[in-house]
C-alpha cells in the first residue's frame, strides 16, 4: 500500500483533551478546551465526529479563523506540529504562484544546431525541457486544463483512476508541425532532449523539465464478454518500442477479480507485463508504468510525430537519448528556435496540481524554484519556497518541509496552514487561488467527500493522507489525514481553516476511505454552524 496514497483516506485521531491557545497574529486568543471535553468553537456535530471510536487513540487539531476579521474561531492543538501529507502542496504550488503570479508561462523550444539547406538540416534537432507538466496534454478546447477526479498519476494504488480524452502526445505533435513549417523536411542527424535545467527525485522516480503525458504510460484494461474470455489491454500513448504482453483473464460478474500492478518483461526491457483478472460487465480498468527515462521516451515519442509532420530523421528512433552530443547550455540557449510551445498558465498547472494531488507536479514546482535560482539539482527549491513566503508575511518556522510534494517527514502547525490561506485571500488574484482548491462533494480528491451536505460546494480544501499499515494488529493506521483552505459559510463569512487528524485505527480499507469522509464532515459542520 502506498503510505503517500491521499484519496485513500483520512486518518487519524481523536480528540479533545489538548491544551492550547495562542492566538494568530490579528485576532484575540481563543479559549482552551473545556474540562468536560469540548472544544470552544467547535460545533457539537464536528465533536461527534471526532469522537468516534476508531480515533480514541489518536489525536484531532483544528484552527479556523475568520479571513475578513482575524478572529480566531476555534483553536485545539493549532501550535502543534503535525505530518500534513499532500497538503503541502499549498506550500509548494503557492510559493510558485506568489513568486511568479497565475498568468506566468513557460515555453519549450525547439532549436536547430546545424545547417539547412534544400529543406534538409545537417545537425540535431534540440528540444529543451522547461518543466512544462502537461505539455499540452491536457489541454481543453477552451485552453483550461483537463483531469480525472481520480487521476491516472494515481492509477495503481486506488481503483477507479480514469483517463481524460486529451492526446498525451498533443504538444509533441504542435512543435514537429512547426519543424516542418519552418523549412525542416529532412533530419540528417539526431534528435537530442536536453534536460539540464534540473534533475531530481521524488520516492525513487525521476523530476525532470521533461514531461510527456506525466512520464506514464498508461494501460487500460477492458474485460471481456464472457468468464475464460482474455481481457483487451490498450496503451497509451502508444510509442515504439513499447508494447503490451497482456495475461490478464476474465472472470464472471460479481466474482473476485485483482488486477496486478504492470511490470517488466525480464527478457524484454520494453515490454509490459500485464496479469490479473478482470470481472466481466466490469468497467475498463487502468493501470501505470512510470519510466526511469523520460527523456529517451521523450525523445522517442518526438520523432514519432515529426515523422506523422512529414519530417524524416535519419537517426535511429528507439535509441538512448544521445545527451553527451549537447553543446553547453549557454550555447543551446543561443541556437535559433524552430518551434515553441507555450505552457498552460501556472494558475491552471496548479489547478491540476491541487485537484488531483499531482505529488510530481508539485515536486517539479519546487524544481522550478530552484533552476529560476541557478540550482538545477532541485535542493535549493524549497529554500526558494521558504524565501517566497517568509517575505509574503509567513512565520516558516511554523513549518519544516522536506519536498514539495507531502510525503513522509514533513511537518506543519495548523495555524501556519491557515496563515498560508488568510495571505492567499489579501492577493488580487485570492478567487483564482481558490478555485485551484478541491471542492467538497464537487470535484478532484473531494468529489466524493460529503456530496449531498448543504456544505457542499462551499468548501474549498487541499486534502493530505498517509497512510500506514499495523502488521501486529492486521489493521490500517491512519498516519494523517489533514483537510484545510477557505469556506464560505452558511452565514456569510469567509473562514480559513485546517483540519488534522493523527493516528487513528481501523480494520479495513473501507474504513479509511470512511475516515475521508469523516474528516469533510468536521468541515461541513464548521461550515453550517457560522
Amino acid at each position: 500500500m502506498n503510505r503517500a496514497t491521499r484519496r485513500a483516506a483520512g486518518v487519524l485521531a481523536v480528540v479533545v483533551t489538548a491544551a492550547v491557545t495562542t492566538a494568530c497574529v490579528g485576532g484575540p486568543a481563543a479559549p482552551s478546551p473545556s474540562a468536560d471535553g469540548s472544544v470552544p468553537g467547535l460545533p457539537a456535530a464536528a465533536l461527534e465526529v471526532m469522537q468516534q471510536p476508531q480515533y480514541a487513540q489518536g489525536r484531532w487539531l483544528v484552527s479556523v479563523q475568520d479571513i475578513d476579521t482575524g478572529e480566531v474561531l476555534i483553536d485545539l492543538d493549532a501550535d502543534t506540529m503535525a505530518e500534513p501529507g499532500s497538503f503541502v502542496k499549498t506550500y509548494s504550488a503557492g510559493a510558485a504562484w506568489v513568486k511568479w503570479g497565475p498568468d506566468h508561462t513557460v515555453t519549450t523550444p525547439v532549436k536547430q544546431n546545424g545547417t539547412l539547406a534544400g529543406g534538409t538540416l545537417t545537425g540535431d534537432l534540440v528540444l529543451v525541457g522547461q518543466g512544462d507538466l502537461t505539455l499540452g496534454g491536457r489541454t481543453k478546447a477552451d485552453g483550461t486544463v483537463d483531469y480525472a477526479n481520480l487521476d491516472h498519476n494515481d492509477a495503481n494504488p486506488l481503483p477507479g483512476a480514469t483517463l481524460t480524452p486529451e492526446d498525451p502526445l498533443t504538444g509533441l505533435d504542435e512543435l514537429a508541425t512547426q519543424v516542418k513549417a519552418s523549412g525542416i523536411t529532412t533530419v540528417q542527424g539526431d534528435v537530442v532532449v536536453d534536460d539540464r535545467l534540473f534533475q531530481g527525485t521524488l520516492a525513487r522516480q525521476p523530476i525532470t523539465p521533461i514531461i510527456v503525458n506525466q512520464n506514464l504510460l498508461d494501460l487500460l484494461v477492458t474485460p471481456g464478454a464472457a468468464a475464460g474470455d482474455p481481457a483487451t489491454v490498450a496503451l497509451t500513448p502508444a510509442v515504439a518500442p513499447w508494447t503490451v504482453r497482456n495475461e490478464v483473464t476474465t472472470v464472471a460478474a460479481g466474482e473476485t477479480a485483482k488486477l496486478e500492478d504492470p511490470e517488466l518483461d525480464p527478457g524484454d526491457p520494453h515490454t509490459i507485463v500485464m496479469q490479473g483478472t478482470v470481472a466481466a460487465g466490469s468497467d475498463p480498468a487502468l493501470k501505470v508504468w512510470a519510466f526511469d527515462d523520460p527523456a529517451t521516451f521523450a525523445r522517442t515519442a518526438f520523432i514519432e510525430a515529426l515523422g506523422r509532420a512529414g519530417v524524416t530523421v535519419t537517426a535511429d528512433p528507439l535509441a538512448d537519448n544521445p545527451d553527451a552530443s549537447l553543446p553547453a547550455e549557454d550555447a543551446v540557449t543561443a541556437l535559433p528556435s524552430v518551434a515553441e510551445l507555450e505552457s498552460l498558465p501556472l494558475g491552471e498547472e496548479v489547478t491540476y496540481v491541487m485537484k488531483i494531488s499531482y505529488n510530481r507536479g508539485a515536486q517539479t514546482l519546487i524544481c522550478r524554484l530552484a533552476a529560476a535560482a541557478g540550482d538545477p539539482t532541485c535542493e535549493e527549491g524549497l529554500g526558494q519556497a521558504q524565501e517566497i513566503w517568509a517575505d509574503a508575511g509567513l512565520d516558516t518556522l511554523g513549518a519544516s518541509l522536506v519536498d514539495g510534494s507531502g510525503l513522509e517527514g514533513n511537518f506543519i502547525t495548523p495555524r501556519n496552514a491557515v496563515d498560508i490561506q488568510t495571505i492567499m485571500a489579501d492577493r488580487p488574484d485570492a478567487e483564482r487561488w481558490k478555485a485551484t482548491l478541491p471542492i467538497l462533494g464537487v470535484d478532484g480528491s473531494l468529489s466524493d467527500v460529503q456530496p449531498d451536505s448543504p456544505a457542499a460546494g462551499e468548501v474549498f480544501a487541499k486534502t493530505g493522507t498517509l497512510l500506514a499499515g499495523d502488521s501486529f494488529n492486521g489493521r490500517y493506521r491512519l498516519v494523517t489525514k489533514t483537510l484545510g483552505g477557505v469556506m464560505d459559510t452558511a452565514g456569510g463569512r469567509h473562514l480559513a481553516f485546517t483540519i488534522m487528524v493523527n493516528q487513528g485505527f481501523v480494520p479495513t480499507l473501507q474504513g479509511v476511505f470512511q475516515a475521508n469522509d469523516d474528516v469533510g464532515a468536521v468541515a461541513a459542520a464548521i461550515q453550517q454552524a457560522y
